[in-house]
């Protein structure tokens, strides 16, 4: 195809700052093999002056963590009359943190684990010992550590004895001044990816992680550490209702283009979510990309489909 310039954005300050360049590559790579006019650029001092001079048809934020995903830049994209991938500033907010999605999902009538989220200033006041000690007394254990903002698993820790509780806070905070705390549920895992090329946000095939230990950074970037299935293992039944969930999820965010639903199936079979991304990874290992190519979809055809979606409702 050939047509608008698109501005990929890629890189930050963020702890996910790789991850984001190499998911910026891997797009306008699969862009340009189709004939789209693309370039790359970080977030720094010279974006401004650059979109004030090449006011680019379309910017294609693939941004993770902080300012990527917490709706900041686009609220300057829509300032400076720009259209753009992904989900707005409002609903962007709202996906960026963890509570709040989990309670919007809870109220939508989906199912999430069990969770309190704790400010890092709370354990000085109460007393971290006696804190931590409720904590277990009330969500029981095993339990799942992760600050209450940001992706890629940084930060994120499984507690399955109560003398692993305080470690995993602090390697919580080191991330964020905010912890969720939750009940980790032991089951499937498996991401489900929702694209809208304009006729409505719809699943692709759900991929199975399987990993030796926690599904943590390292175990998601760096090929080897994790098999994954594709499509996952699962009756068509419960395909049908984790895609149904993830689809949900996208509609009750609010959200638009592409997002991706991490869930997991409790013993009983129920879809427990757990986090939802509203700039999904797209890396040689990144899940949509591997469920896209499954659904059998060119990546350069579907990520030009998105394009003209956003285009058309700019």
């Amino acid at each position: 195809m050939s047509g608008p310039t698109v501005l990929v954005l890629a890189g930050g300050l963020s702890h996910e700052r790789d991850v984001s360049l190499r998911s910026g590559r891997r797009v306008a790579e699969a862009l340009r093999s189709t004939g789209v006019d693309v370039s790359v650029h970080d977030v720094d001092a010279d974006l401004l002056p650059l979109l004030d001079e090449v006011r680019p048809a379309l910017v294609w934020p693939l941004l993770h963590g902080a300012s990527g995903e917490d709706g900041s830049v686009k609220d300057v994209l829509e300032m400076c009359g720009l259209p753009y991938v992904g989900a707005d500033p409002r609903a962007s907010r709202l996906a960026w943190s963890k509570p709040v999605t989990k309670t919007l999902v809870a109220s939508a009538g989906l199912h999430t684990p069990r969770f309190v989220t704790l400010p890092q200033s709370l354990f000085r006041e109460l007393g971290a010992n006696q804190v931590l000690s409720t904590v277990t007394s009330g969500l029981g254990l095993p339990l799942a550590v992760k600050p209450s903002r940001g992706g890629s698993a940084l930060g994120v820790t499984i507690v399955r004895t109560a003398d692993e509780l305080p470690r995993a806070m602090v390697g919580s905070f080191a991330y964020g001044d905010t912890a969720l705390i939750e009940e980790a549920v032991d089951g499937t895992e498996v991401a489900v990816s929702v694209v809208d090329t304009g006729d409505g946000p719809h699943a692709l095939p759900p991929v199975e992680i399987v990993t030796d230990g926690s599904y943590d950074y390292d175990a998601r970037y760096v090929p080897g550490r994790t098999e994954y299935f594709t499509p996952a293992r699962l009756s068509d039944e419960v395909t049908a209702e984790v895609c149904r969930v993830a689809v949900q999820v996208h509609r009750t965010l609010g959200l638009r283009h592409l997002s991706r639903t991490d869930l997991i199936l409790d013993p009983a079979g129920q879809a427990q979510v757990l986090d939802v991304n509203t700039a999904p990874g797209m890396t040689e290992t990144s899940l949509l990309p591997q469920a896209a190519v499954a659904a059998g979809h060119d990546l350069g055809q579907l990520y030009g489909a998105i394009v003209e979606a956003a285009l058309a409702q700019s």
